[in-house]
């Protein structure tokens, strides 16, 4: 072996984790993946055999097949990911932060032939192969940078300049980006991350009253119906029988489907909501397809995978080797726990329509990917905690 070589090698085992990955974190993973292809076969099929231009068995099979090589590349990925030390992500917190934000602004762009839009919303940029969500990525970013920097500040957090301004400074210049999509749910999903990051990071107990009093303002505020986006969203949400023909279908047909489903389920691909009738069923819907076919037994049992996973996250996040790491998990893991109450509540009418997906379930290559991504680099930090692996 050269010296060249040596020299390599030992470049790469610095960045190389060492010690055993979280394995009930990492079960969970590989679980919920598992049972979201499952779901998104039984829920793609009627669809994708109906748009086909040459409806066939494979035609029909085309939404799982592209959900299920996702879902075996992001799976590797992810071990792979989980051997590199979490560390070396922290060089790449302000270029990916950079790379969101320049990504968000291409698809508001007018007449950018590369943006999609979809459901009266563009929200998409294609890049040959598949169709690449900027907000997702936007996400990831907002953890990685909050996560490089605050973890950096210790007592500095409770100084309002370098505790909260920079930071709210950021969410507000995405949320503008993102609104412009439109993109509400994304928007108070980047909102919560950030907030349970700088929380944890030390802020003192005045900006926590303050931003509580803000949030609870914002939601007075669309509540009201003050705003016409957030009215027609309102009425709709109080009473979507009264808009079943138009705005309220959605909202209507997965009520029907959750309470089809009743105790037990229909049975796994039995589901009749899917054959066309409940738009969206393999995406943002796919829990009310989960309901109506496993029942309240199955969906229960997915959600109760769900709890696990958010809070061995947090458990892993508490035992993490130093705040960097701490950090990161906070994030991610409450980007997860976030974004299954808004869909579960959205499919479930607790609170008005917004379109967010499930993770793991919902339809989406790109979002998948990044999604065990970034698991990955939550394992990586449990490569790192100190002592034993267990609790």
């Amino acid at each position: 072996m050269t010296a060249e070589e040596k020299q390599e090698k030992r470049r790469i085992n610095r960045i190389m984790s060492k010690g055993p990955i979280d394995i009930p974190f990492a079960m969970l993973v590989l679980l919920l993946t598992s049972i979201g292809v499952l779901m998104v076969f039984s829920a793609s099929y009627a669809r994708a055999f109906y748009e086909a231009s040459n409806p066939t068995t494979m035609a029909a099979l085309s939404v799982f097949l592209r959900q299920f090589v996702f879902a075996v590349a992001g799976v590797i990925g992810m071990f792979v990911v989980s051997r590199i030390d979490y560390h070396w992500w922290r060089r790449w917190a302000v270029p990916i932060l950079i790379g969101a934000i320049i990504s968000l602004i291409l698809v508001i762009i007018p007449g950018n032939p590369l943006a999609v839009t979809s459901g009266g919303a563009t929200r998409w940029l294609n890049i040959g192969i598949t169709n690449f969500q900027p907000s997702e990525v936007a996400k990831f970013a907002v953890i990685l940078y909050f996560a490089a920097t605050i973890s950096v500040k210790k007592n500095k957090m409770e100084n309002f300049r370098e505790g909260i301004f920079d930071y709210v400074l950021i969410m507000g210049f995405i949320s503008i980006l993102m609104l412009k999509e439109p993109h509400l749910s994304g928007t108070l999903l980047i909102w919560c991350i950030g907030a349970s990051m700088m929380f944890v990071g030390g802020i003192s107990k005045k900006m926590i009253y303050a931003g509580v009093i803000v949030g609870v303002v914002g939601i007075v505020v669309l509540a009201s119906g003050i705003l016409p986006y957030g009215q027609s969203r309102i009425m709709q949400w109080k009473d979507p029988w009264a808009y079943a023909a138009d705005q309220g279908y959605q909202t209507v047909q997965s009520l029907l489907a959750i309470g089809s489903g009743g105790l037990a389920g229909v049975g796994f691909g039995k589901g009749r909501q899917k054959l066309l009738y409940l738009p969206e069923e393999h995406n943002d819907m796919i829990f009310a397809i989960v309901c109506e076919e496993l029942g309240f037994i199955g969906a229960t049992l997915i959600l109760s995978l769900f709890c696990f996973l958010v809070l061995r996250g947090y458990w892993i996040a508490l035992h993490a080797r130093d705040r960097f790491g701490g950090l990161l998990a906070v994030g991610i893991t409450t980007m997860i726990a976030m974004q299954t109450f808004l869909n579960v509540a959205v499919v479930t009418n607790t609170v008005p329509n917004t379109g967010i997906s499930l993770p793991f379930f919902s339809y989406g290559g790109t979002a998948l990917l990044i999604q065990l991504f970034e698991m990955g680099i939550l394992l990586s930090v449990s490569r790192q905690m100190p002592g034993p692996k267990s609790g």
